[in-house]
């Protein structure tokens, strides 16, 4: 009780009152049954959807999608469309049958809010009960590729599949009864996937004044539990308040329009930051934040005010920066928890070309060079930019050499950050990720998979005493944030292409300060420096997460050599020690929660990689740990094959 206490004054003291305000308000709505009893007035159902439902956009040609996908883009599309015909759909990559049936007779969606049992016996249905897996489906992804194929080729068993998993998902779960209705954010994308579904899918068919009414019941359900959205301002609030605006624009209702577009521009104007990073400090959660922001881009009527135009143009910046590309990929910096709302292109979930595509060309006019992954862009009325450029010119703090680049995490907290990451170091080469970030893998898994991976310690980074960095205060709850400050050194060398430095102060006394350069031929050199005013016994645990690749591993009283064999060739890592006076040192290799090399105790979530939600892979688990009360330097090389 005492630490819940704490916890509830540093979240006061550290957000704020007015989140607190919100959600008590919200709390406020679901103890007095006021939302059930909005719920049971009457319905404004609509009536004559030609008269009621407008156009909001017009969708691309057959042509122009059958030139941007070319053969085998076609060929990924009509796998995964028929693939929804038959009842099956992926789900965070795994085919499962598409079923909306429950097991029990639904209850109203508050009652799940507020007895946690009745919401577990649903999560316990689905893989590693986790209520995720339950709403996936249910946020209609696999609508998109059902419309892109019937839009491509006009063959009516796309369409008609649409319509009989839609009548599906309506008979099973009525408005405002179930889990499905349960969370806002949830309802939100649903309902912008059925507005997309309304323009793609031919209005003839008899479940088209179905799809109307049930888009209107979608938005009824939203305004009143916003305040929810305002207490979380993240992502949530953005998908909620574009939802409401297209519910406002889609039926002409101005009440609508007017509060989604004002908590929609707020959102923009105050969750993404100055240098263009997103309130949540996440690679996905940006990039669902952008495609929030180019669907309502295709559909307004009016011009985005100038501050919000300034913030989406960096947010585009932020994530053009991050992008390799050879790969298409990006770091996997934070929560990664599988959202794609608009999956409007044939690349695979971890390539986010298709997004920073579009979002360059419509708020930075300009774009990488043309590929499938351009079919995102016809969808959002986007047309080729006049200017190409690819990743290398948007670099702010990260670095690049011939072949290779890094990016240095240091970065100022808001809220709402998801992983406890300072000077985690993501090193690329040649499209290959070779220092990693381990990612997400389950938020709502028991232990020991219930959220581990936002720890320090399975990030390219330093940890002191086996701390994190910041106060892990629940599953997505972070306090006592502890912000890092870079700077990029000029160099009179030639030899040096660039070198930044960054610090951090996240363990009380010690300090950590980390150098990162790149050198002309492709060498990487990583000096970490933990420094501290007081004479105290410490010990310091510098980690890389590496491919699980063949290797080999070398160690002496003070040095590690590590050999990994890359598709290009050998990759060789080296880490010493430059200063210290140490009473013990350690080195330990560890793959897929299993020690492989040295003697310590294994956290079963160490040693893993999970760039999709759900699915995690082995990699190798690199520890140097020394015990000293003295200050510290650790030095690490990166030596790639020319």
């Amino acid at each position: 009780m005492k630490s819940k206490f704490f916890v509830g004054l540093k979240y006061l003291l550290q957000f704020g009152f007015r989140p607190l305000a919100w959600y008590a308000l919200y709390q406020f709505g679901l103890l007095t049954g006021r939302y059930k009893r909005l719920d049971r007035r009457p319905q404004t159902a609509v009536h004559r959807p030609s008269s009621t439902a407008h156009c909001l956009f017009h969708p691309p040609s057959p042509d122009q999608l059958s030139q941007t996908l070319g053969e085998e883009g076609k060929t990924l599309l009509f796998k995964e469309a028929d693939e929804i015909v038959n009842g099956q759909v992926r789900v965070f990559g795994k085919l499962v049958p598409l079923d909306f049936t429950h097991p029990e007779p639904l209850r109203h969606w508050t009652e799940y809010e507020t007895n946690h049992a009745l919401i577990s016996r649903f999560a316990s249905l689905v893989p590693h009960s986790d209520i995720k897996f339950l709403w996936e489906p249910a946020r209609f992804g696999w609508a998109f590729a059902l419309g892109r194929a019937y839009r491509l080729t006009q063959d009516e068993k796309y369409a008609q599949a649409f319509w009989r998993h839609f009548e599906s998902f309506t008979q099973a779960n009525p408005a405002n009864l179930g889990p499905h209705w349960m969370n806002g954010q949830e309802v939100a994308i649903r309902l912008m996937a059925l507005v997309w579904c309304a323009h793609v899918f031919p209005n003839q068919s008899p479940n088209y004044q179905l799809l109307i009414t049930s888009i209107h019941r979608h938005a009824a359900r939203l305004p009143a539990t916003l305040p929810y959205a305002r207490s979380q301002n993240n992502n949530h609030l953005v998908t909620e308040a574009a939802a409401i605006y297209t519910a406002g624009l889609f039926f002409d209702n101005a009440k609508w329009r007017v509060l989604g577009w004002k908590w929609l521009n707020w959102a923009f104007q105050n969750q993404i930051g100055g240098y263009g990073e997103y309130i949540q400090h996440s690679a996905n959660y940006h990039r669902l934040t952008l495609q929030t922001a180019l669907w309502v881009n295709l559909i307004k009527r009016e011009a985005f005010p100038a501050k919000t135009a300034q913030a989406l143009g960096r947010s585009a910046h932020w994530l053009f920066s991050l992008l390799d590309n050879e790969s298409g990929l990006t770091p996997n910096l934070g929560a990664n928890d599988g959202a794609l709302i608009f999956p409007l292109s044939s690349s695979a979930f971890e390539d986010y070309r298709p997004t920073v595509q579009a979002a360059a060309r419509a708020f930075l006019r300009t774009g990488l060079p043309a590929g499938v992954w351009d079919e995102m862009s016809l969808w959002f009325g986007l047309k080729p930019a006049e200017r190409v450029a690819d990743s290398s010119a948007y670099l702010t703090d990260n670095l690049r050499g011939q072949n290779s680049w890094a990016y240095l995490r240091a970065s100022h907290f808001k809220s709402r950050l998801s992983h406890i990451d300072q000077l985690h170091l993501d090193l690329w080469w040649r499209g290959l990720n070779v220092t990693q970030d381990a990612g997400t893998y389950l938020y709502n898994a028991p232990p020991p998979w219930d959220n581990p991976l936002a720890t320090t310690r399975v990030h390219n980074t330093v940890t002191v005493d086996g701390r994190d960095q910041m106060t892990r205060a629940g599953r997505f709850l972070v306090l006592d944030w502890a912000s890092a400050y870079s700077k990029n050194l000029i160099e009179t060398d030639e030899n040096i292409l660039g070198r930044v430095r960054a610090f951090h102060c996240g363990y009380g006394s010690v300090k950590h300060e980390r150098t990162v350069t790149v050198y002309r031929d492709e060498r990487w050199t990583v000096e970490d420096k933990l420094t501290s005013p007081r004479r105290r016994p410490h010990t310091y645990r510098l980690h890389w997460l590496l491919p699980d690749w063949e290797h080999q591993l070398e160690e002496t009283e003070s040095t590690v050599r590590l050999r990994l064999k890359s598709p290009y060739g050998w990759i060789t890592l080296s880490s010493f020690i430059l200063h210290a006076k140490r009473s013990s040192f350690s080195v330990s290799l560890v793959r897929a929660g299993e020690l492989i090399r040295g003697q310590r105790e294994v956290l079963p979530y160490e040693g893993w990689v999970s760039r999709r939600y759900g699915q995690k892979v082995p990699a190798l688990s690199l520890a140097f740990e020394v015990a000293s009360e003295y200050n510290v330097t650790f030095s690490s090389d990166f030596t790639f094959p020319q």
